[in-house]
């Protein structure tokens, strides 16, 4: 999307001294002002024919000699604008890349915005492209804080956006899931900064983006209250939750199974130390958090269910359960014109033998009493509890709980999911409870 040579002040050692004007973007009043869409000075012209061809032998040969399977476009509604600066509805190079008989088996990634304020979630050109999906980020960030009325929008994510991409015919696998990326806070810092902490940048704290949608628990940085590391740890598992749960692609940025902090610089590019160095001695200090990680990640590849690659379509199962069915705390009300909603359940029938998983998320602070769906000749395991610690919060596989009430109280800031199995699966000894009635 650009390069570093920057603006008119830029270095000239490249495509400037090639042709300007062939490469890149410049205003049109004066070609001496470079056109800046991407935020670091320049904007390459990637639909001029020289410069698409330039963009279509790369790819060939990372493909071809290198072997590499696909690729991520950084900004990539760059590759949507037209040599006026403005986003074309079939963008040659979009289609040449989509098209291109060496390309075929290789991945494409678009994230699907730039710098510029062209956003294209669910619309970017082209039909086997992947988005990062920049609204099941959001929208899952401020879920886990707990802002409220936003049951809908939570729903959506999990079920794969099917608002984002059903209508132009694509699948939830065009809808890479994300809770953090290289850019922005790290899944510790997100849970533990209100605001960005970048002075070691040299920029004065101005660089990085100011709306992070994190919430730091009660203490900006690190803490020394153990309320409030505890509180921090169980919102990283409920964003692993959730992460596992919905359908789509999930990305999971390396370090945060295990806590990596950048000590909440949102833009470390710039740092070659210890600020965006992985610390590896994190994986034995926070070895319960990795712990639920890989639980999650087994529970999601044992369940297709969580990994249809088509969206909810109302298909019923051998016990007569739909594929999904969606509550609040009562069931079958699940608030969606609630304007003060900050609880969701969901029922997924299991196909083909699998279990059916009722999950249970409160981002309320107070504990809240869910109704629990009945079952026939079966009988309901508790699988997860974010609000216990390890072990109890995820279960080993063949040491999950029975629970045989009608209510289950839900901690504060919390998920559980129960599994249903049959009512003669054998069971362990159950002890008293922690977060469930």
């Amino acid at each position: 999307n650009h390069t570093d040579e920057g603006n008119q002040f830029g270095p000239v050692f490249s495509f400037k001294g090639i042709d300007n004007s062939a490469y890149y973007l410049l205003d049109s009043s004066d070609k001496h002002i470079y056109s800046d869409y991407t935020g670091c000075g320049n904007t390459f012209n990637c639909n001029h024919p020289v410069a698409e061809k330039l963009i279509i032998d790369c790819l060939r040969h990372w493909v071809r000699d290198t072997h590499v399977d696909g690729f991520r476009f950084d900004e990539g509604s760059i590759l949507s604008r037209g040599e006026d600066g403005r986003p074309l509805v079939h963008p040659p190079v979009v289609w040449q890349i989509e098209l291109d008989e060496e390309l075929a088996e290789s991945k494409l990634i678009a994230e699907a915005w730039d710098a510029a304020g062209l956003y294209q979630i669910g619309r970017f050109p082209g039909d086997r492209w992947a988005e990062w999906n920049g609204r099941f980020r959001d929208d899952l960030r401020r879920f886990v804080k707990g802002d409220p009325g936003l049951v809908g929008a939570v729903a959506s994510r999990l079920a794969g956006s099917a608002d984002l991409y059903e209508d132009d015919g694509e699948l939830p696998v065009n809808s890479i899931n994300f809770i953090t990326c290289h850019d922005g806070f790290t899944m510790n810092d997100l849970v533990s900064y209100n605001a960005k902490h970048n002075e070691a940048n040299g920029e004065d704290n101005r660089d990085g983006i100011n709306d992070n949608l994190s919430w730091n628990c009660g203490a900006e940085g690190e803490a020394h209250d153990s309320s409030i590391k505890t509180l921090r740890e169980r919102q990283i598992k409920n964003f692993a939750t959730l992460l596992m749960l919905s359908r789509g692609v999930p990305m999971i940025l390396a370090g945060d199974e295990i806590r990596r902090t950048q000590m909440g610089n949102n833009n470390a590019y710039c740092q070659d130390n210890e600020i965006s160095w992985m610390d590896w001695n994190l994986v034995d200090r926070n070895r319960q958090v990795f712990r639920f990680w890989k639980r999650m990640i087994e529970f999601r590849k044992s369940h297709s269910s969580l990994r249809s690659r088509y969206f909810f379509r109302g298909q019923l199962n051998e016990r007569g359960l739909p594929d999904v069915e969606w509550h609040g705390s009562h069931l079958n009300s699940p608030g969606w014109s609630d304007p003060d909603a900050r609880a969701l359940a969901m029922t997924l029938a299991g196909f083909h033998g699998e279990e059916d998983i009722h999950v249970m998320m409160n981002m309320h602070w107070d504990m809240q009493d869910f109704e629990l769906p009945s079952l026939a000749d079966r009988r309901w395991f508790r699988l997860v509890s974010t609000a216990d610690s390890a072990p109890n919060d995820i279960a080993d596989p063949g040491t999950e709980k029975p629970f045989d009430g009608e209510i289950y109280s839900v901690e504060g800031r919390s998920i559980v999911i129960l599994v249903s199995r049959s009512r003669w699966t054998p069971t362990h000894s159950v002890p008293k409870p922690t977060s469930g009635t």
